[in-house]
């Protein structure tokens, strides 16, 4: 798994939900594999995004991957919710799970791919126990709650220890990153081991987007491409 291709993962967040379907039309033209959405409940995060409705319609908007990542207190009371509305993977963060092991196995009951994400500030050893059990590691780039934040550059060293990491325990999962990619640090974040880019106000505030899409894919496999 660590040398498969990379995967743009355009956020929604950062979309202009009156244009939402005409927006995520505009990502389909370039191919997009997956659509990230970002569920955010005011109280994990201090903020509110948008819930299930929302990822239905965009799951009815695209045959991408629907990547859910949920930023709320008791994501087990809705995983039911987000798997009926479309998701193919559903994130929880391990700051949120009280038994992270029974979580991710309500995901797979589901049917969907299972992931965990990390805050910046949270050791990776906390998801050592559940290394073998999920199918992506999500890293915060950005303390969670806002999008148009700037990429947090300790990240770059969280990334390497994660691909060891996951050498180590001769795991199988993505490493994905969520927080300020943009073109000016995509090939790095490549560099330094992610699969997959979650990136919001880069792709949907650009004037073509599927342009900015192939732009950021091509400095991803760029990275990739310089890997020993």
């Amino acid at each position: 798994m660590q040398n498969k291709q990379p995967v743009i993962a355009p956020s929604i967040l950062a979309a202009d939900y009156s244009r939402l379907g005409a927006q995520i039309e505009e990502c389909n033209k370039a191919d997009i594999q997956w659509i990230h959405c970002d569920i955010m409940d005011g109280h994990f995060v201090p903020n509110i995004s948008y819930g299930a409705s929302v990822v239905r319609a965009a799951a009815k908007s695209t045959d991408a991957f629907i990547d859910v990542h949920l930023m709320i207190e008791n994501p087990d009371a809705f995983i039911g919710t987000f798997a009926e509305a479309g998701a193919g993977q559903i994130t929880v963060h391990q700051e949120a799970c009280i038994h992270l092991h029974r979580t991710i196995q309500s995901i797979r009951r589901h049917g969907l791919a299972a992931g965990v994400a990390v805050n910046p500030a949270t050791s990776l050893h906390t998801v050592e126990p559940i290394i073998n059990d999920v199918d992506l590691v999500l890293l915060m780039s950005v303390n969670p709650g806002f999008g148009g934040q700037s990429f947090i550059r300790s990240t770059y060293q969280r990334l390497q220890r994660l691909c060891t990491m996951r050498e180590e325990h001769k795991a199988d999962f993505f490493i994905e990153v969520d927080g300020g990619v943009n073109l000016d640090n995509i090939e790095k974040i490549s560099r330094s081991g992610a699969d997959v880019f979650v990136a919001g106000s880069a792709v949907f505030k650009a004037p073509d987007i599927p342009a900015r899409i192939n732009e950021l894919l091509r400095e991803a496999k760029a990275g990739k491409e310089m890997v020993i």
